[in-house]
């Protein structure tokens, strides 16, 4: 049987197990994700205890999925929730490495027909868990997350009612009191706004591909994700999913 080679891109706590750097892997041809957790499983014992999810050129798969030869496969921890910027009318998507301007961001939103903007300005905080935090590092699989990004804010507008979503998530080493993710949603109505903007926020940290590292005083951990919506994970405490 042929062989195909796969990229495969480890993110989160998962390069502590397999490498920082991308690489390659060779497979029997046929062979489904399922085939390539079990290689890699030989590598990294512990890969299926974490919850994880894959994705195939950026898009989530399943397990039975087969892979082609030199497909892109990302390796996804339970997420913590730059790139260009996708911006129109009705949204502002970004990654970004430069400090948001939250101010500005959400004079641009304004038009005048709205009623009503409601701003998510997530902060780093001086602590968590009981540790003192000295900085936070985030990472992205920038692609897919801009992708991640975009479609929610097409879901706000088109099945909540909105107007118009901004999201803009920092990407990089963050100090205390900077601003790690703004979403700015304007609507002519308030509870449409109030509603979208705590969905995006919900959905951004279980779906969208992006990584926090929390450096304390004592130590570096990379922060506990929020469990994958039911259909993306391939990879539980259990074991293998079905």
């Amino acid at each position: 049987m042929l062989e195909m080679h796969v990229r495969i891109l480890p993110f989160g706590v998962l390069k502590d197990s397999l490498g920082a750097d991308p690489f390659l892997l060779d497979l029997p041809g046929g062979a489904t994700v399922a085939d390539l957790l079990a290689r890699l499983r030989l590598q990294s014992p512990g890969l299926e205890a974490l919850g994880i999810a894959v994705s195939v050129n950026a898009e989530y798969a399943e397990r039975k999925q087969v892979l082609r030869d030199n497909d892109e496969v990302g390796l996804l921890p339970p997420v913590s929730g730059g790139t260009e910027p996708h911006e129109t009318g009705a949204r502002v998507i970004r990654l970004t490495r430069e400090v948001i301007d939250a101010d500005d961001l959400v004079r641009a939103a304004k038009q005048g027909e709205d009623g009503a903007v409601v701003v998510f300005d997530g902060i780093v905080r001086n602590n968590s868990r009981g540790r003192q935090t000295l900085y936070l590092d985030y990472e992205a699989y920038e692609e897919m997350a801009m992708k991640q990004m975009g479609e929610l804010a097409d879901d706000a507008v088109k099945k909540l009612g909105v107007r118009h979503v901004s999201i803009v998530h920092r990407l990089g080493r963050l100090q205390l009191g900077e601003t790690s993710v703004l979403i700015i949603v304007a609507s002519a109505h308030r509870a449409q706004a109030y509603e979208a903007s705590r969905w995006l926020i919900d959905t951004l940290k279980k779906t969208v591909p992006i990584w926090k590292k929390e450096t304390f005083v004592d130590g570096a951990v990379w922060a506990d994700g929020e469990p994958f919506p039911a259909g993306y994970a391939v990879e539980g405490a259990n074991g293998p999913a079905a």
